[in-house]
């Protein structure tokens, strides 16, 4: 090529270059200083777009900032960005258990040879690999039925949770303080009576009816139904439970919190299952004994240990029973039966590290009448709710092997015999 030729190529590059300088600079400066000719220096500022990704850019590192800081930033700073970290964090308390929920092999050593074999087996097969212990009494006469996992039944108890409803509820019958449909004030515009109140197992309810009733009549009336004294009737390694003989402190919750926790109080598994047996057949508190031979339960007779003025208040606090089951805090119960009417209550609670599941309950029929009591003892998987769902368990095995059918081969009635 000549070289007039590459002299042509090269002014042809050269303006382009220009042209895409001049561009990009009209891109960014401001058009009024370039027509200003009077203005001494070129004013540049940034295109829309570019104000707008320059502003979000800013946010982003704001909302991304980190919450430490160094030390030369300002106390100022500082304060803000630990405000915004705690503001943003959740604070939330777990309870450690230590004991575990499970356990193998619970019901081994237990003395069988005097049980129902039906309702024992029921028991065991509902029980599963929880850990804790089912107990099956006969409320008309007492007799222990079935007892799994004997070792923890016959220890010395643990705290009732909210199963001392039950006590409060009949001292406050007796009374006179309450009727079943009576509301209690729960502060503020809330109240409830006292069918709702065992049906939910309202905590503030009973502490307001234990404040009104006081320690004594409330210790007076617990000890009536059978706490803090043997259940059973000569039934080796059977431990006592507690009563306090006097209000635990008030920093505890005082008598408020013995009336809806048990706080302060030692209950066994025997000794709510006599209760209950008690709610159950109107009112005779049995001795509970548990036959070891088969000569035993030919020659067995019951022993009543006292007869409680309760037939009147059974139905003020049967609905409450009931409506813990039907749509309270035991109607897991209904996940496994429902042909049957049963009547019950739930307990949950903890103490130094262990979390205990309480349910006690009663079949509502003409025929197979029995009580169960459900003690689980563990870590977050033991709660009231789960023993309902055991004790469902129970009643939907005894339903299948016909034990609600009249005429089937049961325990002897025995209630009408001699103490």
């Amino acid at each position: 090529m000549s070289n007039s030729g590459t002299r042509y190529l090269r002014l042809i590059g050269l303006v382009g270059i220009l042209f895409t300088a001049s561009a990009l600079f009209a891109a960014h400066v401001n058009p009024h200083a370039l027509n200003n000719s009077k203005s001494k220096s070129t004013k540049v500022s940034e295109s829309q777009r570019t104000r707008r990704r320059m502003r979000h850019l800013a946010r982003a590192r704001s909302t991304n900032a980190p919450a430490t800081v160094h030390h030369a930033a300002g106390t100022a700073n500082r304060t803000s960005l630990t405000r915004v970290s705690a503001s943003n964090r959740r604070h939330t308390y777990h309870e450690r258990f230590f004991m575990s929920s499970f356990a193998e092999g619970i019901a081994a050593g237990d003395i069988t040879e005097g049980e129902d074999p039906v309702v024992r087996q029921a028991a065991v097969d509902a029980l599963g690999n929880m850990n804790g212990t089912v107990v099956a009494i006969e409320p008309t006469s007492g007799r222990l039925l079935a007892m799994v996992n004997q070792k923890l039944a016959l220890a010395s108890g643990a705290q009732p949770c909210s199963t001392i409803k039950l006590s409060v509820a009949l001292a406050a019958l007796s009374e006179g303080l309450v009727s079943k449909e009576t509301e209690v004030s729960l502060g503020g515009r809330s109240r409830m009576n006292l069918t709702e109140a065992l049906a939910h197992s309202n905590n503030a309810y009973f502490e307001a009816l234990g404040r009104q009733l006081g320690f004594e009549k409330v210790a007076y009336y617990a000890h009536q139904f059978g706490l803090g004294e043997l259940a059973g009737y000569d039934i080796p390694s059977e431990q006592l439970g507690t009563y306090p003989e006097e209000v635990i402190p008030q920093k505890l919750g005082g008598v408020g919190k013995m009336c809806s926790f048990g706080e302060g109080i030692s209950m066994t598994p025997l000794q709510l299952g006599a209760m209950v047996s008690a709610i159950a057949n109107g009112g005779t508190l049995y001795y509970l004994q548990h036959p070891t031979t088969p000569e035993e339960i030919t020659t067995f007779q019951p022993r009543i240990k006292r007869q409680l003025d309760i037939a009147p208040l059974i139905p003020e606090i049967s609905g409450g029973m009931a409506g813990a089951v039907q749509y309270g805090t035991a109607r897991r119960l209904g996940l496994n039966f429902n042909e049957e009417e049963i009547l019950g209550k739930t307990g949950t609670c903890s103490h130094d590290g262990t979390r205990f599941g309480w349910f006690a309950s009663y079949a509502n029929t003409t025929s197979g009448r029995i009580v169960v009591v459900v003690f689980l003892e563990g870590g977050r998987p033991t709660f009231g709710p789960k023993a309902a769902e055991i004790a469902g368990l129970m009643y939907r095995n005894l339903y299948d092997h016909n034990f609600f059918i009249a005429g089937t081969s049961r325990p002897a009635d025995t209630a009408a015999s001699r103490p």
